[in-house]
């Protein structure tokens, strides 16, 4: 095969790691981190298969000892005992050092896995939750991946199944150490790389039969309105369909039909024009008919009768195949301006190589196929098992369209960074059956853009669009703003996806990645950290009839939290009962947290490093950020050609806010930017008590105070290179809490009587815990007592 389908891979482990036996062979990864292998033959594999790329760990430190029954091995994590025969749960027995549980920490062969899950290969056809495969970490310490069915990968870039009735399993016992064992996975497994820059804007798909003329006149409307998208997806109806039924369904198609689309090239370079990229849905597995405008080409190659129009079988498992599939089916199309892939797989997981998981190898090979001419490499599939990471972005799948659907995909998404993949890509809003809700729709929208990849997406219904427009005017003005903000994240998303790859953290973790010790990091399952800034609740349930605000419970950590849309600072260390109008989630940075956003948001602007940043920093104690910044399209970031800029908040007598001089290739960014600071939840100052610096000496900025959202706003111009300093003399803003509650009752629907009531209580003045005591001898509605109980006790 060519050279761009061989991947990189050490596979070798170091002797020294390895205890080996007539018929198995177990190699000490790490001290947590064991290969287990069994073979009658005693053959063993040193080659990379499609999960492991590199087993070529340090020495690692432990101690064999050996007994008449066999061996026991100990490190700093694990206790092995094995009697050196075939692997049995009477014979083989791994435990986890350290006060985890109090018997369930002993794993033996064959038993039972309990584990904190993975993800699953699709959302179709479930409405709710569905049942997800294992992953690496657990409550118990340890789980554990078997590998004895995947391929061998093989020096020339093809696979060969594995010998038959062989054991290969990975155990992970790494106990709460949860980022430490993800790390180990990824070292193992290969790093889940860059996406490009566009990747992370918003994404237009729909499941219709869209032409040039239609699909540019909706571009222009979203333009309009100021509604910025950088990806177009364009579903399968971009080729032709409507075929003789002697050639099929036309369900596969890759010539384009020009009744819709009469030039290809100008409708992709019109979307190029608008800083969009576009993806093309390809469904492989019914090959190449005699209709096709390459079949010719394509049966020439695969030596199939062309004059009879015999089909071309689609054969994954044929080297040659896939050679030619993207030689006559894609790169043409490529050349026209198609950017990347979406392989709708949907035809099940045989091909002619037993045990070769077809969507795994159009994966594989797709996203090493998309690297070609220097591209950073991107492909858009279904989820085909553990090391499916390295071919991001994850399609879920055809979802119903009901709140059940909603409620189920946060935790589906965080869960997935259990087995490494931190990069899916949902249909928000849902795409088919179900039922229309505009609230719904709002919620959904909001929690896409705080989901790793933001697509609207539908069905063919006419019925059934995601446009704005098509709602109710108050889901239609959060649905607009929500997709204005996914793009003033662009600064902040794009340093993430650098962490992601750099430091091994999914974009999106669960609550107990960070407080594995804590019982309700468990118990958030619609809760996760966003980055290292941010910590969200999504809001996957109605309203509460009468008050208007839906509630989520919210889990919070020790520390000061505030919630950067309401501006409402919270005393952390408990549970909270959160309540929301429509316009906004729980979304929480910690004290000292440090926001970094723009407000270029239009396609054009959101694909590159932008010329104005607006950075926003939260009191209480000190912080710090580096955003991340490179090319944003190839792959130079893997050779350090990037930029870094450095931002602190302390916070003594007086806050400081510093944005260090850019570090590295700084000719990738501006030479000079407009930078807008944001000191949240402080109170009003003069403005002569903000003092800005510039490389030392004292410069002019406009200090404005912005009353409603309690923030101090300063903006001043400097170059790139230069650093800029911020200090100010404020406090902290307190909770405006008399405010907060009138305007809470202000639009309940409720009775006139009881608003007075509660807010003459309220206003008079007396100490909490009265207070709270005469509110709770009333008997108010619970949703009432717990929405003026967040206010109060916040």
């Amino acid at each position: 095969m060519q050279d761009i389908y061989k991947v990189e891979t050490h596979p070798l482990a170091l002797s020294e790691n390895m205890i080996t036996g007539d018929k198995y062979r177990i190699t000490f990864l790490t001290e947590g981190l064991i290969r287990l292998e069994y073979d009658e033959e005693g053959v063993f594999e040193d080659r990379p298969t499609q999960m492991v790329f590199f087993r070529d760990f340090p020495k690692a430190d432990y101690r064999v000892v050996r007994t008449e029954n066999g061996i026991e091995v100990h490190t700093k994590r694990i206790h092995l005992i094995y009697n050196e025969k075939e692997f049995t749960s009477w014979g083989l027995s791994i435990q986890v050092k350290g006060n985890l549980s109090a018997y369930h920490s002993i794993w033996h062969y064959g038993e039972e896995i309990h584990d904190l899950k993975g993800t699953a290969r699709t959302l179709d056809m479930v409405d709710g939750a569905t049942e997800l495969e294992h992953g690496i970490l657990s409550r118990f310490g340890y789980s554990l991946v078997d590998d004895s069915r995947s391929q061998v990968l093989l020096p020339d870039g093809w696979i060969e199944p594995r010998r038959k009735g062989i054991k290969d399993l990975y155990f992970f016992g790494y106990g709460h150490d949860y980022k430490e064992a993800l790390h180990d996975f990824y070292r193992l497994c290969g790093k889940t790389p860059m996406l490009p820059r566009f990747a992370l804007g918003n994404w237009w798909s729909r499941y219709y039969k869209y032409s040039e003329e239609s699909y540019n006149e909706l571009m222009d409307k979203f333009q309009e309105k100021n509604i910025p998208f950088t990806v177009a997806v364009i579903d399968m109806d971009w080729h032709v369909t409507d075929v003789d039924p002697k050639y099929g369904s036309g369900w596969t198609g890759y010539t384009w039909n020009k009744e819709l689309f009469p030039d290809p090239k100008r409708f992709l370079d019109g979307l190029h024009k608008r800083g969009m990229r576009t993806t093309l849905n390809v469904h492989p597995a019914d090959g190449v008919q005699g209709w096709e405008e390459m079949y010719e080409d394509m049966a020439k190659a695969m030596g199939v009768d062309y004059e009879n129009e015999d089909p071309v079988v689609c054969d994954p498992a044929s080297p040659k195949f896939m050679e030619a599939y993207f030689k006559y089916l894609h790169h043409p199309r490529e050349e026209e301006g198609v950017d990347f892939w979406w392989i709708d797989w949907q035809q099940g997981s045989n091909c002619k190589i037993e045990g070769l998981d077809p969507l795994w190898i159009f994966n594989h090979f797709h996203f090493l196929d998309s690297a070609r001419n220097g591209k950073r490499p991107m492909t858009f599939s279904r989820y085909a098992g553990p090391g499916s990471h390295r071919y991001p972005i994850g399609f879920s799948g055809d979802t119903h369209i009901t709140w059940d659907s909603l409620d189920f995909q946060p935790y589906f998404t965080s869960t997935a960074s259990n087995i490494g993949y931190g990069w899916w890509s949902h249909d928000i809003g849902g795409h088919m059956l179900g039922y229309k809700d505009d609230e719904m729709t709002a919620r959904w929208t909001q929690y896409g853009i705080f989901s790793p990849i933001m697509r609207l997406h539908s069905s063919c219904s006419d019925f059934n669009g995601k446009e704005p427009w098509r709602f109710k005017k108050e889901t239609e003005v959060v649905m607009e703003e929500a997709l204005r903000e996914r793009h003033r994240m662009m600064p902040y998303l794009y340093t993430m996806n650098y962490r992601s790859y750099q430091e091994d953290l999914p974009l999106v973790e669960p609550m107990y990645y960070e407080y594995p010790e804590a019982p309700e990091a468990y118990a958030v399952k619609n809760q996760y950290f966003f980055g290292d800034q941010l910590m969200v609740a999504v809001v996957t349930t109605p309203r509460v009839k009468g008050l208007n605000v839906a509630k989520t419970a919210v889990w919070l950590p020790d520390g000061v939290w505030y919630d950067i849309y309401t501006g409402l600072r919270y005393e952390g260390g408990r549970m909270v009962d959160m309540y929301r109008t429509l316009d906004s989630i729980p979304v929480l940075a910690k004290a000292g947290g440090i926001l970094v956003m723009t407000d270029e948001i239009r396609g054009t602007e959101a694909e590159k490093n932008p010329e104005s940043l607006n950075i926003r920093v939260f009191p209480g104690a000190d912080g710090s950020f580096r955003l991340y910044e490179d090319d944003n399209e190839t792959c130079a970031y893997e050779n350090g050609a990037c930029v870094f800029t450095e931002m602190d908040y302390k916070e003594k007598d007086q806050g400081v806010f510093t944005i260090h001089p850019a570090q590295g290739k700084t000719e990738l960014i501006p030479a000079k930017r407009a930078y807008t600071v944001e000191f949240c939840n402080f109170a009003k100052t003069g403005s002569d008590t903000v003092k800005v610096l510039v490389n030392g000496a004292e410069t002019e900025a406009a200090v404005k105070y912005e009353e409603k959202l309690q923030k101090i706003c300063v903006e001043v111009e400097a170059d790139t290179a230069a650093e800029v300093q911020i200090i100010l003399a404020g406090e902290v803003a307190d909770n405006q809490t008399e405010k907060r509650v009138f305007d809470f009752l202000n639009q309940a629907e409720i009775g006139f009587v009881l608003k007075d009531r509660l807010y003459q209580l309220v206003t008079a003045g007396k100490k909490l815990p009265v207070l709270l005591s005469e509110l709770q001898s009333m008997e108010l509605d619970k949703d009432l007592y717990g929405a003026l109980m967040e206010i109060l006790t916040a």
